[in-house]
């Protein structure tokens, strides 16, 4: 069931799963708990199934998305180094604004918003750079990139992937494809509310790690001996209840297997899809290349895209999002993920959409 008043079915938070709800009415201990530790090592572990890594280094950072994107830019870039960035929505332009922040030699590798990256072009836009990154699944556009593909490419660079909308929707496989660094965010197919930034490195980034990045509070190198998991230094205070409900969410994915999760998120998108073709809408993102957990449809010409949005928050209890950048106002994100990802609420959307249309 949907535990609050309002259907969340824009591109921000899902409806949470009811273990993480759970999860965070568990009572407090302090993070130096002996009970939390245990539970802490066992959330970590629970994430490297869910990204499908061994990497020792697989934690949930304590911040949201943005801040599991800084800590992995700012521990593998240095000033001068080189880094190219994917770049077709929204977040690709804010991987190139942190990794100037860390004064590395930023290479842009541009598509139109709605398009997915070329491989090829991300791959031969630099001989040898220290850094490839790109986007998973633009939050921005409902666009997936081909991952897979610029990591079987990329040589000795590494690879690093913003996976915020795609972990626990759409298939991630860390090892398998050869990602180095990785982050994702809570609030989307996890089903856990804001706050944690799931993080995983491999062997190849951790032994090419920035030894003093600009960033005191996101040094991985102060976490403490990640690689042998022999010793843990006392750093900042862990957010205990947002672990608690990270550990519960973990818990159902792995039980309803990430397999089925993942058919699940596809089934209620391509439903999702379909009806809004059907109603006369125009779907946005590129054929081929559309998330099932996060759809762009183009508002209709004549129709008023706020009121629409406002109609739907306020008489149906559904939230869905607004077009970003320069395409507010001409387009809606419809997410459809974590507990959201069931039919009956793809049924509601579509009827609720009906009605507001006039179709």
């Amino acid at each position: 069931m949907v535990l609050t008043d309002r259907v969340l079915m824009g591109p921000g938070p899902s409806n949470p799963y009811p273990e993480a709800t759970a999860g965070l009415g568990r009572p407090m201990l302090g993070h130096l708990d002996p009970e939390f530790i245990s539970t802490l090592d066992e959330t970590c572990a629970r994430l490297r199934e869910v990204w499908k890594t061994a990497n020792p280094l697989t934690l949930p950072v304590s911040g949201t998305g943005s801040a599991g994107m800084e800590a992995a830019f700012v521990n593998t870039l240095s000033p001068g180094d080189v880094v190219v960035v994917g770049v077709n929505g929204l977040f690709g332009d804010r991987m190139c604004d942190v990794a100037r922040r860390c004064r590395a030699e930023v290479i842009r590798v541009d598509a139109p918003w709605g398009r997915a990256l070329d491989p090829q072009q991300v791959l031969e836009a630099h001989g040898a750079p220290k850094l490839i990154a790109l986007v998973h699944a633009e939050t921005s556009t409902g666009v997936r990139n081909d991952v897979a593909a610029v990591a079987e490419g990329k040589g000795d660079a590494l690879l690093l992937v913003d996976c915020v909308t795609s972990l626990g929707g759409i298939p991630v496989d860390i090892d398998g494809w050869g990602v180095d660094v990785a982050y994702s965010g809570t609030q989307k197919c996890l089903g856990v509310s804001p706050g944690l930034a799931p993080f995983t490195m491999g062997e190849r980034a951790v032994e090419r790690r920035v030894r003093d990045p600009q960033s005191w509070y996101l040094d991985l190198g102060m976490i403490g001996d990640y690689t042998s998991g022999a010793t843990r230094k006392y750093h900042h205070t862990a957010p205990i209840s947002m672990i608690f409900s990270l550990h519960a969410a973990l818990g159902a994915l792995l039980e309803e297997g990430l397999e089925a999760a993942w058919e699940r998120h596809a089934s209620c998108g391509a439903a999702l899809q379909d009806g809004l073709q059907e109603l006369g809408l125009e779907l946005w993102a590129q054929e081929g290349h559309r998330l099932p957990e996060l759809t762009t449809v183009v508002v209709p010409e004549g129709v008023d895209d706020a009121a629409v949005r406002t109609a739907l928050l306020e008489r149906y209890g559904i939230e869905i999002g607004g077009g970003v950048g320069p395409w507010a106002g001409k387009i809606w994100r419809i997410g459809c993920m974590g507990h959201t990802a069931r039919m009956r609420n793809v049924t509601l959307l579509l009827g609720a959409l009906t009605e507001l249309l006039g179709r």
